[in-house]
């Protein structure tokens, strides 16, 4: 499994946590953008009002997932084994995993982080 996590550049919550998902990439199989490089939403086949609303993940086939099962395809792109999607899967696991997501996603400025990745890199965003 490959692919390319979208994620909010601008959040340093949501840098701190692609910073580390990268440090687990034992694979190479991981790749990460901000979700504010120029075109981003037309790779994703999304409108630019829903870009910003969850970090996205773009799989080499072309198939793209949304919130915590994109989180959880990049975890294991990054290891090497489906299992962290797997478990997402389950009915019971994705409503939870779903829910701490969007609390998560909708408190992300208040949470500790990072410098943002679009200051540190500002040509990228």
């Amino acid at each position: 499994m490959s692919g390319t996590l979208f994620f909010d550049g601008k959040c340093g919550m949501c840098t701190r946590s692609r910073d580390f998902l990268l440090k687990l990439n034992r694979t190479g199989e991981l790749h990460t953008e901000p979700l504010q490089t120029p075109g981003t939403s037309e790779r994703l086949g999304i409108p630019d009002s829903a870009l910003m609303d969850a970090v996205r993940w773009l799989d080499s086939n072309g198939d793209v997932y949304a919130g915590a099962e994109a989180a959880n395809a990049a975890v294991s792109a990054a290891l090497g084994t489906r299992i962290p999607l797997t478990v997402y899967r389950i009915p019971g696991i994705r409503s939870l995993e779903d829910a701490v997501y969007r609390w998560v996603a909708d408190h992300r400025y208040r949470l500790p982080g990072t410098t943002p990745y679009c200051e540190s890199h500002p040509v990228s965003c």
